[in-house]
């Protein structure tokens, strides 16, 4: 079972700390973002792990190397420019390979138990017909305080009220089959027509979550580990 974390994106919200750095290597209590995911996939039995970068990308493989002092096997898919989640993918689909893989963000912080996806990703890849694929939603956070979706009776719906997509999920391969590697895509709104036609599962997650979008949430987040770390 795999994961691919993306880390390509910019950050334009984060300058001038991405000027320097790509966001997910940014620290929080000590380590880079992307670092503390890592160390969770790791944990819940994820090691092979794909990463996407773009923007000083050349950082995040100086950094992170092989992932062997991570207890990970990580393997890259540079990109010239970010090319969207969905494009990203498609670029990265022959180090992915043919079955589901979670699927999340390098700049978001989160205790979610990964290894709680692993039924998951068994559905998907023995009925992909039925289910494929799963998201993770939070609590409204308050930059988004309408939410992206809803869920009823473990399905994804389009109708309210809505919680916030935690860019943690777990995607079948298939759905990016069709995209041109190199191409730009986003998983959104595409995705929908699959919610639409009740084929994505979902659970609302109550535990830590951020998302780490502007230099206050980074100092915020880091003020916070900090001090749980002392306590």
């Amino acid at each position: 079972m795999k994961a691919m974390i993306f880390a390509a994106g910019r950050g334009e919200r984060m300058r001038p700390l991405s000027d320097h750095a790509p966001k997910p290597l940014l620290e929080v209590g000590g380590k880079p973002l992307i670092v503390w995911q890592i160390e969770r996939l790791v944990r819940a039995g994820f090691a092979d792990i794909v990463i996407n970068h773009a923007h000083l990308g050349y950082m995040i493989e100086e950094r992170l190397g092989s992932g062997g002092t991570l207890g990970a096997r990580i393997r890259y898919s540079p990109e010239v420019e970010a090319l969207e989640t969905a494009g990203g993918i498609a670029k990265a689909l022959h180090l992915l390979g043919n079955e589901p893989f979670i699927a999340l963000s390098g700049d978001i912080y989160t205790d979610f138990d990964y290894a709680t996806l692993r039924p998951r990703i068994a559905h998907i890849a023995a009925h992909p017909e039925q289910a494929i694929a799963h998201f993770v939603l939070t609590d409204n956070p308050r930059y988004n305080i309408e939410g992206d979706m809803g869920l009823r009776d473990g399905l994804v719906t389009l109708t309210p009220p809505k919680l916030n997509y935690g860019n943690i999920g777990v995607l079948h391969p298939r759905l990016f089959e069709g995209i041109q590697p190199g191409a730009k895509a986003k998983l959104f709104p595409p995705m929908f027509d699959y919610v639409q036609a009740g084929k994505v599962t979902g659970e609302h997650f109550q535990g830590s979550w951020f998302n780490i979008g502007t230099p206050e949430h980074l100092a915020e987040l880091d003020s916070l580990l900090r001090a749980n770390a002392r306590s």
